[in-house]
């Protein structure tokens, strides 16, 4: 029997971290990610096992030191902790294995001072097959599967094992792999182009285990949902039949591709199975640029960028999205172009950053042969990637201002307000029924909805110290609520305030440099 601890480093303040967020809804961290509680099931159960999620929790070392077996996971943003949590364990002795997104991309990393033990990839079939050999002495350095892992195997993850209340949402998948080609992705490295999805039975057995911690709102990880749309709509048949049969218990949101917009019975199957929002790869306005990178999605016919972007928020889903600038086609130009985008757009939320080349993604590739990559860890200029047709500088500068104009309260709200104040808006299932005839359940939900919204607005109003921001949110809060009277769209906009604090916090501290300059905002 092997005692195992397994880690997941603390990110640095970002965009998706809503570190300015958390305290006012008193939670230690957004989401676990998905990993921690997955090979928790995927351990068998002679061995016993520690989870720590540094984002919600400090490491005890010594804890670690007694282990048989640490293991680490990590992504690109979390590697300089990585390196020190290492430097830690192996000084104390321990017997350390590493794997996740960043090691699937660059094996060396660490080894100035190397694990024990790496994994390449998905790790499904080979963290039982090391746990295996290491019982028996005999554990190889690297493992990697020959084969993608077979979705219809995977376990319901162990959220039991975690501390669900101490995160603002709840994570699950539902399928891995995306169709497409983006010339700077490392989804397609990792987990292929073919999509693979869960069974129906296996997604509803993880839908009933995030529902068991209380949590109430989940975030489907998928980096494209709608990567196989004839498997995702069956998938979400069953799903609606689960949610109606609770009372709709769980408010889903996810990744998805633009052509979800193209789908008109698509936008309704997850409308009705109450996904209230979606993240979109829209990268840039620039079709120039959607064509150099490969992301033919985004300039294929069926209306503009824009119109597909309305078309799923009039569905019933807010979109958030992710935008880049520094791409071969862009000059200084750019950056009034993708402001300009996103107020159009109505996205409240644009976790804008500068083009980086991933290792053993095609970009990387093809700027290595020509010479325009930066390989210091660290760059002053915040990425990797030296652009051709402005400076480092001027990149660098311009992703400040695209931050800082986007996150001014005026700018914010007037994108996020040309969506909410529309007296007919709303998300989810509540696009489809009125709110107080779903449930028993759903009626005493939205109840507590309204109170938390008031709380946190309270605390808004509390402790946000610039007197400016407070007002503004007054001001705002009394608009809406002359507007809409259901009491849950309470809650979701005064989360959006929360979260304006959060974006226009990390935009001038990242531009002033009083925080550590993390791409990808």
């Amino acid at each position: 029997m092997a005692d195992i601890v397994i880690i997941n480093p603390r990110f640095e303040p970002s965009y998706w971290g809503m570190d300015h967020l958390l305290p006012f809804m008193g939670k230690s961290a957004n989401l676990p990610v998905a990993c921690l509680p997955l090979l928790a099931a995927l351990t068998p159960e002679e061995h016993t096992v520690t989870l720590i999620d540094e984002n919600a929790e400090e490491i005890d070392f010594d804890r670690c030191a007694k282990a048989d077996i640490v293991a680490m996971t990590g992504m690109s943003v979390q590697r300089f902790r990585m390196k020190e949590i290492l430097g830690e364990l192996k000084s104390r002795g321990c017997f350390v294995a590493i794997g996740g997104p960043w090691i699937t991309v660059q094996e060396d990393y660490f080894d100035d001072e190397p694990a024990d033990a790496i994994f390449i990839g998905e790790a499904e079939e080979t963290w039982p097959q090391f746990l295996n050999e290491w019982k028996q002495g005999l554990n190889q350095y690297r493992y990697e599967q020959r084969d993608k892992t077979d979705m219809t195997k995977v376990p319901t993850p162990r959220f039991d094992m975690l501390d669900m209340k101490k995160y603002a949402f709840g994570s699950i998948q539902f399928s891995r792999g995306c169709p497409f080609q983006c010339e700077f992705c490392d989804i397609i490295v990792t987990f292929g182009r073919r999509p693979r999805i869960k069974t129906t039975d296996q997604v509803i057995a993880e839908l009933e285990a995030i529902r068991r911690t209380g949590l109430r709102i989940a975030f489907v990880v998928d980096d494209n949902l709608i990567g196989n749309k004839k498997a995702i709509k069956e998938v979400l048949k069953e799903v609606i039949v689960w949610q109606r049969k609770n009372g709709y218990p769980l408010s889903l949101f996810t990744e998805a591709s633009i052509d979800l917009a193209d789908d008109a019975e698509l936008m309704d199957l997850m409308v009705e199975a109450n996904f209230i929002a979606t993240f979109i790869g829209i990268e840039s306005p620039s079709e120039d640029s959607l064509r150099e990178t490969k992301k033919f999605q985004n300039v294929r016919t069926g209306g503009t960028l824009l119109e597909k972007v309305h078309r799923i928020q009039d569905a019933g889903m807010e979109v958030w999205c992710g935008m880049i600038m520094g791409f071969d086609s862009d000059d200084v130009g750019i950056f009034e172009r993708q402001i300009e985008f996103i107020q159009q757009a109505r996205i409240s939320f644009s976790m804008s950053g500068m083009l980086s080349a991933i290792p053993k993604t095609p970009l990387h590739a093809r700027l290595e042969a020509e010479g325009r990559l930066d390989h210091s860890d660290r760059s002053e200029f915040g990425t990797n990637v030296i652009p051709l047709k402005m400076s480092r500088e001027e990149l660098l500068e311009g992703y400040f201002e695209v931050l800082n104009r986007l996150y001014e309260p005026q700018a914010y709200f007037d994108r996020t307000d040309a969506l909410f104040m529309n007296p007919d808006f709303d998300y989810g299932i509540t696009s489809k029924q009125r709110w107080w005839k779903i449930s028993t359940r759903w009626f005493l939900d939205e109840m507590r909805c309204a109170v938390e919204g008031l709380g946190l607005f309270a605390r808004l109003m509390k402790n946000v110290p610039e007197p400016d921001l407070r007002k503004e949110y007054r001001k705002r809060f009394k608009a809406f609520i002359k507007v809409h009277r259901r009491p849950g769209l309470v809650l979701f906009y005064v989360f959006h305030m929360a979260m304006h604090y959060h974006t226009w916090k990390m935009a001038r501290s990242m531009s002033s440099r009083s925080q550590q300059l993390v791409n990808s905002f």
